[in-house]
């Protein structure tokens, strides 16, 4: 049997449909999972189509009825009443770095990040100073970055701190950071809804977890009436945190996705934390 050229760029054809399949289905559920509200309701749809398979397997005539019904019906149902979260997908898909994080840091510049951070963070919380701190991890915050104040600085505790200080007009928004830069301030992000969220709890700690609800970013919140420190994070919002928690969730959170292994010989991250300070 002889193989032609056009059976080789056939073949080709077929292997590059196949992986631009697995690709979109991949960039699509690695979006779901970092938003708390589509995952759920991929969660109900998962679970209507299992139902209606059983009810056919086991010949249930009237809940296979109407289960088609909601089947033929549901996605036209779903677009209206969820269309903001599907919106807000496709502009993470097209927003989404494919090659990952933006910037790579260095066990140095982490550790420096971490350590102006933390300091920021101690000082707002001890003078009773709201704030919202954003990290920007693999998906891309540019549309929130494009409607507040450009900054493009070097990330500093007194920076930070000037930012939020009560007479600034950019206090009441959010600083978002990118790598170890401050890209900008006052930034307004989407409030959650969830009822798992404490009702004393302010527009800052709702904007937080909203924005955890739909992106991989860290938000630290310093809260202005106790000032108590919160994470939101993974669609979660972690609650008065101590100081050594927050630094932490920043070390294990902001290392590179690679680094699973570590050499014998590696400084740990969070000895060279404290030996500097």
């Amino acid at each position: 049997m002889t193989i032609t050229v056009t059976d080789i760029l056939s073949i080709l054809r077929k292997l590059v449909d196949i992986s631009l399949v697995w690709m979109i289905f991949y960039l699509i559920l690695k979006n779901i999972k970092n938003n708390v509200k589509l995952s759920l309701l991929f969660k109900g749809v998962a679970f209507v189509i299992i139902l209606k398979l059983v009810s056919d397997w086991l010949g249930l005539t009237t809940i296979g009825l109407l289960l088609e019904y909601i089947i033929q019906w549901g996605p036209i149902a779903l677009i209206v009443i969820f269309q903001p979260e599907i919106r807000t997908i496709l502009e993470q898909l097209g927003r989404t770095q494919l090659l990952g994080r933006h910037k790579v840091l260095t066990v140095d510049e982490r550790e420096h990040m971490v350590y102006e951070l933390v300091n920021a963070v101690d000082y707002l919380r001890k003078e009773r100073i709201g704030a919202l701190i954003v990290i920007e991890r693999d998906i891309s915050l540019g549309n929130y970055i494009d409607k507040a104040k450009k900054l493009y600085a070097d990330l500093s505790s007194d920076l930070l701190i000037a930012i939020f200080y009560e007479g600034n007009p950019l206090h009441d928004g959010g600083v978002i950071i990118q790598g170890d830069r401050i890209t900008c301030a006052g930034a307004v992000f989407p409030t959650s809804n969830s009822p798992k969220l404490n009702r004393r709890l302010g527009t800052r700690h709702r904007a937080a977890l909203g924005l955890a609800e739909e992106t991989d970013a860290i938000c630290i919140v310093v809260s202005e009436e106790t000032g108590r420190i919160s994470i939101a994070l993974k669609g979660e919002l972690l609650y008065n945190l101590t100081l050594d928690d927050v630094r932490m969730m920043l070390i294990d959170e902001l290392r590179p996705k690679q680094d699973v292994d570590f050499d014998e010989d590696e400084i740990d991250e969070e000895e060279i934390y404290e030996e500097n300070i």
